[in-house]
């Protein structure tokens, strides 16, 4: 089932249609909260199952194995079909998140968001592949869009959920709640969904295993390093040796692969190195500071796990105020390169005052901090992937836009390794500094436990942990400090008229080309000037009509509603409104009533409706003239099918 446009679709088609894109959005919620929610319910985890050393290899092995097997999965659903592959990840989705519930150690949960992760990366790059399977690619970049919204969304709702779940109910339901919804819409997709199309791809196998070596021994390295082991000691050694030959092995296979995760000619590319460089960076504050903020909350303050959740809001208010606003300048005046470097130093002031927190620090001055770490954040993210997809030709657009949320990814993934290293090695020393006759418990994080402590051994624990925090956010700040003077190496190419600000949390995906470039045209289509878009391929038809009786014979040649009453109950409009421009279309003669008294296109109508498709065409051509539409069939066939389509909404003029 392909809809042409979902709204114009038989009462069925729209039915199986809702079941479908329903389902896809419960799977990405799902998948996309996961990267989060469990931030806010780690100081309980560990409080009962122990660990607080290895506490961040909860976070680590889900975005570890994720981030890894999305360019896998991608290529999957093109060989086998998107149904086949998006059931299966669903289920390996279900059982890491049933195993974590009913862990009852640290290393089995650890083992157990690794499952669930490698579940959950396929179901978010696969959902966003199987939505071209029941909408057009005309329609696709909308809908693409809204999965955008929902993976935006969970980021920033995450935590507040998971702490609300953990004080209420208890840890075990932020992994419990996935089953029944995913069982949902597992049934629903089983049903709904269309096997999809095939078509043959190479899958990286070799340089995806050596990805998953380099991250995952770097992650060991520095996880065991001085807390498990000695750092001269033969396993750590062995990390260091594993995480040093594996990079270098890994460029030399995608030298060779046919189809690489990370293409060499990107690697060439110094826009492309500079921006990978900052996603990197972003991602390592990102997740680093989401992870170990809610520590802060909960194990110094005392705050509840929703609070606690509530109070590292205000980071992703500032992430969507500034992506927001940043796209609507670079819009408007064509300049990006500015706001990587006043996000890197945004970040860097706000990761550096996270490093002065205190145990009796006012709730507003956190909140303060956050909010300024959000709003540098928010100036970064989108920005690089549009730098990188501004400097690269149409062979590597869909390639260059995953390998720059890829970045994003590994950063998030070795950053909370590296804060996890240094948060257990810091308070190690610092309890084994206190005076004698302090008694405090080793690696306690749960709050009760803590507070149920003699006062003064309650102040020493909380002060040594404190303390532990301060390096972590410090090394964030070094980090951050090293982008922003990276930031300034960007080069600023001229924006290219057919690239535009995307999501504010960009999703990470395994888009080909034709599929990326559908999006940037949905995205503009969106964004365009109705009222000027339609004056322009009027002239070009040389044409005497007015907008709203271009868009209104656009309707009725796509086969809209064509009695007047019903047309205008569609469109939601009011009869009168119509009556306009249904007027000029009958005093030229382009629409007539038929022997049935239904409102027809003329032979006059008809070929004037040639010319404005002709003349959208040639607008569109013009437009992405810079990824020679006419050397590439498949560009040419999607600005084709775009060039039939000028909106669901009757135009309005607007002299902005």
């Amino acid at each position: 089932m392909t809809a042409t446009a979902a709204d114009d679709a038989q009462p069925g088609t729209q039915t199986r249609f809702r079941v479908v894109f329903s389902a896809l959005m419960l799977v990405l919620l799902l998948a996309s909260l996961d990267q989060t929610i469990t931030a806010t319910a780690l100081p309980t985890i560990v409080g009962e199952l122990g660990g607080l050393s290895f506490l961040s290899w909860v976070v680590t092995a889900y975005l570890l194995t994720s981030t890894v097997v999305g360019p896998i999965y991608g290529k999957l659903g093109d060989l086998y079909g998107r149904k086949r592959i998006l059931q299966g990840a669903i289920l390996i989705f279900l059982t890491g998140s049933m195993t974590s519930g009913l862990t009852q150690s640290l290393p089995q949960l650890i083992a157990t968001q690794a499952l669930q992760g490698i579940g959950g990366g396929g179901l978010i790059v696969t959902t966003m592949a199987a939505i071209g399977d029941v909408v057009s690619a005309r329609d696709r970049g909308r809908y693409q869009g809204y999965f955008g919204a929902v993976f935006g969304l969970a980021t920033v709702i995450g935590p507040l959920i998971g702490g609300f779940l953990v004080e209420h109910v208890s840890w075990r339901a932020i992994f419990f709640v996935n089953v029944p919804v995913g069982i949902a819409a597992l049934i629903a997709l089983s049903v709904a969904l269309p096997p999809g199309s095939r078509e043959h791809r190479r899958i990286d196998f070799l340089g995806a295993a050596l990805l998953a070596l380099t991250l995952g021994s770097l992650v060991l390295f520095t996880s065991l390093g001085g807390t498990t082991f000695a750092w001269s000691s033969a396993p750590v050694v062995g990390l260091m040796v594993c995480s040093a030959v594996g990079l270098p092995l890994f460029l030399l296979v995608e030298r060779r692969a046919a189809e690489p995760i990370l293409p060499p000619q990107l690697l060439r590319n110094v826009v492309f190195r500079v921006s990978g460089s900052i996603g990197l960076i972003t991602g390592f504050a990102l997740f680093g500071s989401i992870t170990y903020l809610p520590l802060y909350l909960q194990v110094a303050r005392g705050e509840a796990p929703a609070v606690s959740g509530l109070q590292v809001m205000p980071m992703m208010v500032g992430v969507l105020l500034t992506s927001v606003a940043t796209g609507q300048i670079i819009s408007r005046t064509g300049r990006y390169k500015i706001f990587p470097s006043i996000g890197t130093a945004l970040m860097t002031l706000g990761l550096s005052c996270l490093a002065t927190l205190k145990p009796d620090t006012s709730v507003w001055l956190v909140s303060l901090y956050v909010t300024i770490l959000g709003l540098g954040l928010g100036m970064v993210m989108q920005v690089v992937v549009l730098a990188v997809q501004n400097a690269v030709d149409y062979r590597m657009l869909g390639v260059a836009t995953s390998a720059a949320i890829l970045c994003r990814s590994i950063g998030g993934a070795v950053g909370v390794s590296i804060f996890g290293a240094i948060f257990a090695n810091r308070l190690a020393a610092n309890l084994a500094a206190l005076p004698p006759g302090i008694t405090v418990p080793h690696g306690a994080a749960d709050p009760a436990v803590i507070n149920a402590l003699p006062e003064a051994s309650r102040l020493a624990y909380v002060h040594a942990f404190v303390l532990a925090l301060h390096p972590v956010f410090v090394t964030a700040a070094v980090v951050a400090a090293f982008g922003c003077g990276i930031s300034f190496l960007l080069r600023e190419l001229p924006l290219r008229k057919t690239v535009a600000p995307g999501d504010s949390f960009p999703m990470p995906r395994d888009a080909t080309s034709l599929e990326e470039l559908g999006m940037i045209l949905q995205r503009l289509a969106e964004n365009e000037n109705r009222w000027r878009v339609y004056a322009i391929i009027t002239k070009r038809a040389k044409l005497d009509l007015p907008p709203a009786a271009i868009w209104l014979l656009f309707r009725l040649a796509e086969g809209a509603p064509q009695d007047g009453a019903e047309f205008a109950s569609r469109f939601g409009l009011d009869p009168g409104e119509i009556a306009r421009p249904l007027g000029a279309l009958r005093k030229r003669r382009l629409v007539a009533d038929n022997a049935e008294g239904v409102l027809c296109l003329t032979e006059k109508g008809q070929a004037a409706m040639e010319r404005l498709v002709a003349a959208r065409r040639e607008e569109l051509n013009d437009l992405f003239a810079v990824w020679e539409p006419r050397q590439h069939g498949d560009v040419q066939r999607l600005i084709d099918d775009f060039a039939h389509q000028i909106g669901r909404h009757m135009p309005v003029e607007v002299t902005a």
